[in-house]
């Protein structure tokens, strides 16, 4: 009897072990959900609450040694448009560096989120930031240096529209943990 108590005692200890120690780490990373799908993002992005009701998810990514802003990503959620027209938007939003087209600037690729196609914008220039982005009255505030990573994406229920936008130093450190947060969406 006092055989099957310990075995007894030894099972419930290992599985609550097992339970709590097997993926202990991703428990505790912050998770984004983008389409039913989830993924960790990195520890450093600052989840906020959302600036205004256009944007579904919202994080502060910080600022590289000497630049003076952070970056940040934004998801929006359910708004239209083709990938094509979505894409010249975000190109138009950008003067390219001197001598350089937006095309020339600019590179287009095609990624997987999930098993669905995305579109995946990497551009660079001045950004010509506005407030309120659709509002023809907003001041535009010309800003060197910056760089956006764009991705329009098209779910099973929804359109998504991805941006992570800052100074092209911050947005270049943040760049391998946007990319892996995309792919290891499931």
């Amino acid at each position: 009897m006092k055989r099957v108590l310990w075995l007894a005692m030894f099972g419930f200890g290992f599985l609550a072990y097992a339970l709590n120690s097997g993926d202990a780490g991703a428990q505790d990373k912050p998770m984004a959900e983008l389409d039913g799908m989830k993924a960790p993002v990195p520890a450093d992005w600052k989840e906020e609450k959302p600036a205004n009701r256009m944007r579904f998810l919202q994080f502060r990514l910080p600022r590289a040694k000497d630049d003076t802003m952070d970056g940040e990503l934004v998801v929006f959620k359910g708004f239209g448009g083709s990938s094509d027209a979505n894409i010249k938007r975000w190109k138009e939003q950008f003067l390219p560096p001197d001598g350089k087209t937006l095309d020339e600037a600019s590179k287009v690729t095609e990624i997987m989120i999930g098993k669905n196609k995305a579109y995946y914008l990497d551009v660079a220039g001045t950004y010509k930031y506005k407030d309120a982005p659709f509002d023809p009255k907003a001041k535009t505030e010309l800003r060197p240096n910056q760089r956006m990573l764009a991705v329009h994406y098209e779910g099973k229920d929804d359109q998504f529209h991805i941006k992570l936008v800052g100074p092209a130093k911050t947005v270049e450190q943040h760049k391998k943990g946007f990319d892996d947060w995309l792919k290891n969406l499931k």
